[in-house]
């Protein structure tokens, strides 16, 4: 090798990888156990844990369950959790009412778990499909999904979401206006600390088929959600769609999915640099371990790796089904 060759190398990146105490010392991004939500499904029943097909080591939990798995997450750092409900078809109808019960099945869970752990944080699910017969998030007239029939009930939703001792309430609908009438209301009703996770960039994305089948959607759905979900190819909608959920009251924004919309992720942060979410779907958490139980990917190498992409791009948490065993191995 040249003298002159050697007079260009006085910058050797690689003296910085030469070791893992080096490469911990100039680590860019970090991942804890704190920066995860963890979704879980809760069903009726007692003592049961009724695995999901379609997402292998995801089950869907009775509420005595939950509250454990609650308490686990508390122990293990993770500082919330967000619940989805398997409800019984047969208290699925076209108007939905019973998102809006008390005594459901969400609200049972909210007030158990946050009385038996009540540092976790609890995050609730703001929608019509798992209530719904005809499987979507809003309320269908005559083959159209109604927006402003749909607000409406999405604020009664809430507001008994919200009695029940829900911390974060997270619209995951896309209707036009619900987050500004859910604050007001919850502004009347002086539920003034309850905080709003806006799904503000919400795809109709095909990831999301797993997640159908854990809450019972899949089978009543009755065509697709596009009228309402944003088109996978639009980027400049989502930042609009950010900036009104903002100005309309909400603390904190979602983009969904997670992993094919980082960008949105980066642009989301960089332009607004508020509290910013992202989550890893169910087609996405299905894809890796699936392909980890094919031994075609290291299961724990890749799921580290993908949670470490959403704090790279700039997200501030991530909801991921990973998250118990991801907080586990970050504790070592």
């Amino acid at each position: 090798m040249s003298q002159d060759f050697r007079q260009h190398l006085r910058q050797r990146p690689r003296r910085t990888r030469q070791s893992a105490a080096l490469r911990g010392l100039v680590r860019e991004t970090s991942l804890s156990p704190s920066d995860l939500i963890w979704p879980i499904f809760v069903r009726d029943g007692a003592g049961m844990e009724e695995p999901v097909t379609s997402m292998p080591g995801v089950a869907r939990l009775s509420v005595d369950r939950a509250v454990l798995a609650a308490r686990q997450a508390a122990d293990l750092g993770i500082p919330a959790i967000c619940l989805f409900p398997y409800t019984d078809p047969a208290l699925k109808t076209e108007a939905c009412e019973e998102a809006w019960n008390p005594d459901n099945l969400s609200n049972r869970a909210i007030r158990a778990i946050k009385q038996a752990v009540p540092d976790i944080a609890v995050m609730t699910d703001i929608a019509l499909d798992p209530y719904n017969a005809n499987g979507h998030d809003g309320i269908v007239r005559d083959g159209v999904i109604v927006n402003d029939e749909t607000v409406a009930a999405l604020v009664r939703m809430a507001l008994a979401q919200a009695d029940a001792g829900a911390d974060i309430l997270g619209p995951s609908d896309m209707m036009d206006g619900r987050i500004g009438a859910i604050r007001d209301a919850l502004e009347a009703a002086h539920h003034h600390d309850v905080t709003i996770m806006s799904y503000s960039a919400k795809y109709a994305s095909a990831f999301y088929g797993p997640f159908r089948d854990a809450v019972g959607a899949s089978g009543a759905l009755k065509g697709d959600k596009k009228t309402y979900q944003m088109d996978p190819a639009n980027a400049e909608e989502a930042l609009r769609m950010i900036a009104r959920d903002l100005e309309e009251g909400a603390d904190m924004v979602m983009v969904k999915p997670g992993m094919p919309y980082l960008d949105i992720v980066h642009r989301v942060k960089e332009a607004f640099g508020v509290p910013t979410y992202a989550y890893q779907v169910s087609g996405e958490y299905a894809m890796l371990t699936g392909a980890a139980a094919q031994g075609w990917l290291d299961h724990d190498k890749v799921m580290i790796e993908s949670l470490m992409a959403f704090k790279r791009a700039g997200a501030d948490g991530i909801l991921t089904y990973f998250a118990v065993e991801a907080a586990k191995l970050l504790r070592g």
